[in-house]
């Protein structure tokens, strides 16, 4: 079955770096267009950064450009965040998303997330 398994998840103070991974199975991975998601309490979930599925392509949201790279290595099937000179208000749940569209069928796959906390 399909699993999406993030990590790398943690406490870090401010200024601080994590790198979250995402490691795929189930599916053909490099089919796959690979994103990663957050959400903070109280808000709603937002796209931190996606990548194509040969890896040629990236965007971000504009809170976490020039701080955040996402990448993916299609031979080990996982999916990396760096995030550097973290912030407080990145402190959310992270997900890790697959999604591919065939015709008009979308196929769309979460991970169950993990916390990443950044505080003094």
């Amino acid at each position: 079955q399909v699993q999406l398994v993030e990590s790398g998840g943690g406490l870090v103070q401010p200024g601080g770096s994590l790198r979250l991974s995402c490691a795929a199975s189930g599916f053909t991975f490099n089919s796959y267009a690979m994103s990663w998601y957050r959400q903070a309490p109280g808000k709603e979930r937002e796209l931190v950064a996606a990548i194509a599925s040969a890896g040629d392509s990236t965007n971000y949201a504009d809170s976490v450009k020039g701080r955040f790279t996402i990448s993916r290595d299609n031979a080990k099937n996982t999916v990396y965040l760096q995030m550097n000179s973290l912030k407080p208000e990145d402190t959310a749940v992270y997900y890790c998303n697959a999604r591919r569209l065939e015709g008009f069928v979308k196929y769309d796959y979460w991970g169950q997330g993990t916390q990443v906390t950044v505080s003094s």
